[in-house]
């Protein structure tokens, strides 16, 4: 969409004409939303959130007609964009057809989502179990693994975030677990592979990926492989950086597993469904899990859902024992129907191929010139339109820019960085002293040169911040 008059009204992409709310009515949006929402991850009094009015593709805008490209896609979840028509209408058709029923009731779109999602998942994995979101497929998979393998303790990494309800976010490695520690007594923490900033001191991939799966194994060892039941990963970690795993590394995972009986969980929450070009992340890496938990992209967001594909022989554990889970919502129709619209259109705009089109030959080489151009960039890193920028004080030292996870004042440099971007018409994916650069699936190259424009001159601000 483009703005047609004064914060009027939008065009979009198809020349039709939408209305955008009169700017005076942001009054009223703030107002209700500073008395009476209570937002997630925050200091009630601290905060300020921007009312967005409309969107469409790849952009969003302010009351006042601001436009801004969408440079984390909401939560790195809106992988084919705003207002996507296929989507909408798919939802619409099923609400006026059957708007809901129960999960115990088979229904035709859960079971198409379901058949469309095994038909792309490794060779073995026949089954889904539906969730609300992410978080709950995790705690779902860990359930099922102590299950099956009659064990208590799960293995993560430090660097990782797996949802924030009780056993997931016990799972979690970075500071949002703090407040709620303890909440799982089962699980245990190891140092995944991250070579820039290396556990192991490494100087190589090779090194970082056998030193690391050294001590994953020594770490089995010691709390007693008869007691672990799972070792839950992100194909690519995340928010904690977009770390991609070295060659071999997430295949020796696979291989300690078989070894010691412990079941791989692959957390796709984030990469699963063509964040990297892929179907699913791990597809990328030629290792096959037990369990794959996935969310987000399945379907955009635009209804809850997430799931996890289940190999067959864990699958068959349960074939006369009753699986002890469930939700109310669990394969909602609405969210079902999102879903199929979302295998739809990526088989017809070609969607997987166009994410490794442009994240080879666009960004990879603009991130990657950003390490000789700007004083500020110690590292890029990342698949397809799934890329993290790391910002230091210096490259020598590779200090970061700004602290471990910095509040407050000390974190003004990545808070400089982030409205320069916004300033220039993008909203960024910032955390720690980290940029990512993760739009929809669906965005434009013109679109995606121009972010990446906006990111390259905002770095000029971070770059102040350096010695």
């Amino acid at each position: 969409m483009t703005v047609t008059t004064e914060a009027a009204a939008l065009t979009d992409r198809h020349g039709v004409v939408h209305a955008l709310p009169a700017p005076d009515a942001e009054a009223q949006v703030r107002a209700d939303d500073r008395a009476h929402v209570f937002h997630s991850w925050s200091a009630q009094a601290l905060i300020d959130p921007v009312p967005v009015a409309a969107g469409e593709g790849s952009t969003f805008w302010d009351y006042q007609g601001n436009a801004y490209l969408d440079f984390s896609s909401q939560l790195v979840n809106l992988n084919l964009g705003h207002q996507q028509p296929d989507l909408v209408a798919a939802i619409q058709q099923q609400a006026g057809r059957l708007a809901t029923i129960q999960p115990s009731i088979a229904n035709d779109v859960r079971g198409e989502l379901a058949r469309l999602i095994a038909e792309v998942a490794p060779e073995g994995m026949e089954k889904v179990f539906f969730t609300n979101g992410g978080a709950d497929a995790n705690e779902y998979a860990v359930r099922m693994a102590r299950t099956f393998t009659g064990r208590r303790k799960v293995l993560s990494m430090y660097r990782s975030y797996h949802g924030s309800t009780a056993t997931a976010i016990s799972l979690t490695g970075d500071p949002r677990r703090w407040a709620n520690d303890s909440v799982d007594n089962g699980t245990v923490r190891f140092f995944g592979p991250y070579l820039y900033r290396s556990a192991f001191h490494s100087e190589t991939l090779e090194q970082e990926s056998q030193r690391a799966l050294e001590h994953l194994e020594q770490t089995i060892q010691l709390e007693g492989p008869s007691t672990i039941a799972a070792i839950i990963i992100e194909t690519v970690v995340g928010t904690n950086g977009v770390l991609v795993p070295p060659p071999g590394y997430l295949q020796g995972v696979r291989e300690l597993c078989d070894r010691y009986g412990i079941v791989y969980i692959a957390d796709e929450v984030m990469v699963g469904f063509g964040r990297l070009g892929e179907w699913f992340g791990i597809d990328a890496f030629d290792a096959k899990p037990d369990l794959i938990t996935f969310a987000k992209g399945v379907n955009s967001g635009y209804v809850p859902l997430g799931g996890v594909v289940i190999a067959d022989r864990i699958a068959a554990a349960f074939d006369t024992v009753s699986f002890a889970g469930g939700l109310t919502y669990s394969g909602h129709p609405l969210a079902c129907a999102a879903g199929v619209a979302t295998f739809e259109v990526f088989r017809r705009d070609g969607i997987l191929e166009r994410v490794r089109d442009l994240g080879s030959r666009i960004v990879e080489p603009t991130l990657r010139g950003w390490v000789d151009k700007h004083p500020s960039v110690g590292e890029v890193r990342g698949q397809g339109l799934f890329w993290a920028v790391e910002l230091v004080r210096s490259k020598e030292t590779r200090e970061p820019l700004v602290p471990f996870n910095a509040a407050g004042a000390d974190a003004a440099p990545m808070g400089a960085f982030a409205a320069a971007a916004k300033k220039g018409g993008v909203w960024p994916f910032v955390h720690f002293n980290r940029t990512h650069v993760a739009p929809p699936l669906v965005i434009t190259e013109d679109e995606l040169v121009r972010g990446l424009a906006a990111l390259d001159a905002a770095l000029d601000v971070a770059d102040e911040y350096t010695v």
